[in-house]
């Protein structure tokens, strides 16, 4: 049987969706930002003690912006780049391989029915965030 991407991947939306999963995506890049633009501003209106003031203010809020941003985890799923949609989807494949199924339905069937296989994938795709996303993964609202 050929691995079907797509059947996977709705299966991993699924999990994720009923156990209500989301992510914290880091943002360094933009907590960088504001940490450099208001250590500039602060040089600009005081002089090297401005720029220690600035830099501090702006890496705190730096900080504060870019911390605990909890996105769905269908959503980051759903954007993830091919590459790592394919190794997601040979980890859950890996759990489900024993599995016959013909649609996506059947599939989302078969797992929600198990208790054992919801862990499995739920594990597998708390593992893949985590280590490959490096983000944090939270459960329910």
């Amino acid at each position: 049987m050929p691995v079907r991407m797509d059947d996977v991947m709705r299966l991993a939306c699924h999990l994720a969706a009923e156990r209500k999963m989301k992510a914290a995506v880091k943002g360094s890049a933009k907590g960088a930002m504001v940490a450099g633009a208001a250590a500039f501003a602060g040089g600009l209106l005081g002089g090297p003690p401005g720029i220690a003031v600035g830099g501090v203010v702006g890496g705190l809020l730096g900080a504060w912006m870019t911390s605990g941003q909890f996105q769905p985890l269908p959503q980051i799923i759903m954007e993830l780049p091919a590459v790592q949609r394919q190794k997601l989807c040979d980890e859950i494949f890996a759990i489900v391989r024993h599995l016959d199924w013909v649609d996506a339905a059947q599939l989302i069937a078969l797992v929600m029915g198990n208790a054992a296989l919801q862990q499995s994938v739920a594990a597998a795709l708390v593992s893949f965030v985590s280590q490959q996303l490096k983000a944090e993964v939270q459960y329910g609202d």
